[in-house]
């Protein structure tokens, strides 16, 4: 309409109405692009990966405040899928050794193109939670687990329908995974590590009894643009 002495080709003009039809379905922007922006990297995506939410950058804003610009801090990520959190962090903080890990191969090989694509080294392994990490210790342990709990309804309609479920079903009450972190995550922290958690705008109290009990101090949670507790964070003895 802008351009009427443009002519679109049949070709195009069917492939645009196709897109249509699949956002109709519900199919994530993200994945009909193959991109999504966060924390200002232009990253690939695909159905193999959940799509980044601003939300998230929470995880990356909070480390970042422990970590000045040279530190030279080791951090692991736990469940990277695209690889949003491991190389925004990496590109905040280049002297950092970053190491993340997922238990998707091809959550991985998107995550693997990203971080070549953007030029940022980060130490990629298929594992499941701390399988392949062996006795390696971290200054930093950060995860955006699977938090939704299985009954949701969310799960069944809109978007999350399209994602991978693996990334999201948290179990029963949505702690399955965050449940799994706490209890390995000090064996892989160093002495005065700190773990950091997204979790559900209702699960904060959960998950802050579960640190608690797993014996981490210094315990806080820290809210996200729309008012939601969103991340919660602790450091080990």
């Amino acid at each position: 309409m802008a351009y009427p002495e443009r002519t679109i080709s049949r070709a195009l003009a069917e492939n645009f109405r196709a897109l249509i039809r699949q956002r109709a379905r519900g199919i994530p922007l993200a994945h009909l692009t193959g991109r999504k922006e966060f924390y200002s990297l232009d990253l690939q995506v695909s159905p193999d990966t959940l799509v980044p939410r601003p939300e998230t950058e929470l995880l990356v804003d909070q480390l970042l405040e422990y970590l000045t610009p040279i530190e030279t801090a080791q951090i692991l990520e736990l469940g990277t899928g695209c690889g949003a959190i491991a190389l925004a962090v990496k590109r905040q903080r280049p002297n950092t050794r970053v190491v993340a890990v997922d238990s998707s191969e091809a959550a991985l090989r998107v995550a693997i193109r990203n971080g070549s694509q953007l030029g940022l080294e980060v130490e990629w392994l298929l594992s499941n939670w701390f399988q392949a990490v062996g006795d390696r210790r971290f200054d930093f342990v950060l995860s955006n687990p699977p938090y939704v709990e299985r009954g949701d309804a969310h799960l069944v309609v809109g978007d999350l329908r399209h994602e991978p479920r693996e990334a999201l079903d948290g179990g029963i009450d949505g702690l399955d995974s965050i449940r799994a972190i706490i209890a390995g995550v000090p064996r892989a922290l160093a002495p005065g590590g700190t773990v950091l958690l997204e979790h559900g705008y209702d699960q904060a109290s959960a998950v802050t009894q579960l640190l608690r009990a797993a014996g981490f101090r210094s315990i806080e949670t820290n809210r996200d643009l729309a008012g939601h507790d969103r991340v919660t964070l602790g450091t080990v003895a």
